[in-house]
């Protein structure tokens, strides 16, 4: 006998569209992540348990029935792939920010030496009243043009005398 945890999970639709129109949606659409999302949710419409139509489609229960709750809740608009929707976060620094940075980095830092990815950071940490990583600095020194300018490293064991003496004896092959 099933109890409450064992029972297979049936889920119900909202009726906005018949399941007519979603299996003709279902076999029209075009883009594959809208085609799969109406084939889910015309197979809920039809009494299929999840576990059915998780085996079906290759979807698990859990994003199944997230999306029969968005298909409720919103109808044939909340499906499909809304990622192309989404605009990401806005960018830390306005482009009047980005002027004074960049009219920032036309002069020397007030340390000396050449901005890098932590002076930048700061720069902007000051600038917007909140810390930022150092890596947004680096974006920002790329982003307005900039490349790194650091010395490459020296082994701290290097013997200088050794090096130009290497480079007087050795002849290329």
């Amino acid at each position: 006998m099933y109890n409450e945890c064992t029972m297979p999970k049936r889920l119900h639709l909202k009726e906005h569209l018949t399941l007519a129109e979603l299996e003709q949606r279902y076999r029209q659409a075009r883009d594959p992540v809208a085609r799969a999302h109406y084939q889910i949710v015309w197979l809920v419409g039809q009494g299929r348990l999840t576990r059915e139509v998780a085996s079906v489609t290759g979807y698990s229960p859990n994003w199944i029935g997230q999306l029969v709750r968005r298909y409720n809740a919103g109808g044939p608009a909340a499906l499909g792939d809304g990622r192309q929707h989404n605009p990401g976060a806005p960018p830390l620094l306005s482009p009047a920010q980005q002027t004074k940075l960049r009219a920032t980095l036309a002069e020397p830092p007030p340390d000396g030496g050449l901005w890098t990815s932590a002076k930048v950071a700061a720069w902007i940490a000051d600038e917007i009243g909140h810390p930022v990583h150092v890596v947004r600095g680096w974006e920002y020194l790329r982003r307005l043009g900039y490349t790194p300018q650091v010395p490459r490293p020296r082994h701290p064991k290097a013997d200088p005398a050794a090096q130009a003496a290497f480079k007087k004896t050795w002849r290329a092959a």
